[in-house]
């Protein structure tokens, strides 16, 4: 009869108390909760079926598993998000203060950070993931992707270097974050330009994963004039749900936590329509980057309010 912990199969236990750092490799990989949680649920299929009195250590072999399925499937998702119609961006990710008070871990699942790590190399960005975010030595990390040591090094190199000149190069205080935030929402609903433009620093940069729909901007804007006059004019129009009239309004907002810090959710009725997240600059408190993801694939998880990678059930293999 095997050993019982708390209630659980020793290998059920061992799964579930590592099912977080699971997740956070696949989702900082992948960029998507989705892709993230079929990740982490093939990783127990394939647990469930190895013998394990042979795993010496059952951390380490999952995450193994669990970073090569996801190297697999980033590779795969680089091609898919090449024909991606307009500007791919990674899914939001609902979190909450306790991951926020951890600036190190929150920085790691930023939206800047995670849109930076899209343009590493898959194999770059998995060496960087496993490093600079869960702090592997190179030698774990060597055996994690088939690689020498000396090539994990030059790997790492490559990545920090790459990610080094692309970051913003400030921390941001989250209660300043939080209060722009919602003046950038109160702005937007409200239809304010003059609000807007003392907001928008002059090089702001906005972006918008709209999934290709109608009159979404396919390539970045830049510049607060035209930055603000697309969202005045153009966000109950592009973003209000399918079927509405030209004259509905787009619903309310609210902020919410995501990727370790406050965005803006807008609803219509009980349906998410898009969720903004704002970069700030501490030193003018004005917004130097938006992104917008308004794709609805990608909203489900904010939507529920629940924590990705905890309520979907284990199932057993067979």
């Amino acid at each position: 009869m095997p050993a019982v912990t708390d209630g659980l199969p020793t290998p059920v236990a061992s799964f579930e108390s590592s099912r977080d750092l699971l997740f956070g490799v696949a989702y900082r990989v992948l960029g998507s909760v989705t892709d993230a949680e079929d990740i982490v649920q093939e990783a127990w299929l394939r647990w469930d079926r190895v013998d394990h009195s042979r795993i010496a250590d059952p951390r380490s072999f999952l995450v193994q598993v669990t970073t090569r399925l996801a190297l697999d499937r980033l590779r795969w998702a680089k091609a898919r998000r090449e024909a991606y119609v307009g500007q791919w961006l990674p899914e939001p990710l609902p979190t909450g203060p306790a991951l926020e008070e951890k600036a190190e871990t929150a920085d790691s699942i930023s939206m800047a950070m995670l849109v930076v790590m899209e343009t590493l190399s898959p194999l770059e960005r998995v060496v960087f993931v496993l490093r600079e975010a869960f702090e592997f030595s190179f030698a774990e990390i060597a055996e994690v992707i088939g690689r020498s040591e000396a090539a994990v090094r030059q790997l790492a190199r490559r990545a920090r270097s790459h990610v080094r000149e692309r970051r913003i190069r400030f921390r941001q205080d989250r209660d300043v974050r939080r209060r722009v935030t919602e003046r950038f929402l109160a702005a937007c609903l409200g239809g304010d330009l003059e609000a807007l433009l003392d907001l928008l620093a002059p090089e702001v940069i906005l972006s918008i994963d709209g999934n290709g729909r109608r009159g979404v901007a396919r390539n970045p804007v830049e510049g607060a004039e035209k930055v603000g006059r697309l969202l005045v004019r153009g966000l109950r129009r592009v973003l209000r749900p399918m079927g509405a009239a030209e004259s509905d309004d787009i619903g309310s907002g609210s902020v919410v936590d995501v990727n370790g810090g406050p965005a803006a959710l807008l609803t219509a009725g009980d349906e998410p329509i898009a969720v903004i997240v704002v970069d700030v600059d501490p030193v003018t408190d004005r917004v130097t980057r938006i992104w917008i993801i308004a794709n609805q694939d990608k909203l489900g998880g904010v939507d529920a309010g629940r924590r990705p990678g905890t309520y979907r059930p284990i199932r057993a293999a067979g």
